[in-house]
């Protein structure tokens, strides 16, 4: 594998799948903010150090929002593009990671708008009774009992198929939440909404979901 580069624009050099990804956190967020300033002040190696942490968690985001995993990576590629032109005007009272969500996922918005269509793969269950507070959407380890592991795949197939049926706004807050478990905060400032409308939003999604995938699990 070749190592990345400083220059983002050399796409194919940064190995999207395989990169480790951020960790969560205050001292993830400080790290990020001497990374930017290092950046800013000439450092070679710091955008390729950006580009690491947050490659891999920002290809599952796009994936799951287009459904294709191949061209999620040029979209990743591309907002990498976009945050290396335009870094130097990025406000360090935000969160780096909030703004390369932000702008990946309007990279993937445009994609969907252009296909006219709007799949999303969400492997994830449905689980009863969840509170704002809950983790993110999780399944079991079921990979020694053969039984509990086709349940699994089937619940998964019929997760992707329903969440599909969601609406691109309801869709892209229920992954920011139920997937990945951003704040309401986080998920604002990505979509560009207020507080009110993304709870709005997740509101329906939820409600949406559960009535389109009740039936199924009878």
């Amino acid at each position: 594998m070749q190592a990345v580069t400083a220059d983002p624009r050399l796409a194919r050099e940064v190995s999207l799948p395989h990169a480790p990804t951020a960790g969560a956190g205050d001292d993830a967020i400080d790290q990020d903010a001497v990374l930017v300033a290092a950046h800013l002040a000439g450092d070679p190696l710091a955008f390729t150090e950006l580009v690491r942490r947050y490659q891999g968690r920002l290809l599952a985001h796009v994936a799951r929002m287009i459904g294709d995993r191949d061209r999620g990576e040029d979209l990743v590629q591309e907002a990498f593009v976009r945050i290396h032109r335009h870094l130097g005007r990025f406000d360090p009272r935000r969160r780096f990671s909030t703004w390369a969500y932000a702008i990946a996922g309007n990279l993937a918005k445009n994609e969907l708008r252009d296909r006219r269509r709007s799949p999303l793969v969400l492997h994830q269950t449905l689980t009863e009774g969840r509170q704002d507070g809950d983790r993110p959407l999780e399944f079991p380890d079921s990979s020694t009992q053969p039984d509990r592991l086709y349940r699994q795949r089937r619940l998964r197939a019929l997760v992707e198929e329903t969440v599909e049926q969601l609406g691109p706004a309801h869709r892209e807050v229920f992954l920011l939440r139920e997937l990945e478990g951003r704040s309401y905060e986080d998920i604002a400032e990505i979509t560009g909404c207020s507080l009110g409308t993304v709870k709005s939003r997740l509101s329906r999604a939820r409600t949406r979901f559960a009535d389109l995938i009740r039936p199924h699990l009878d």
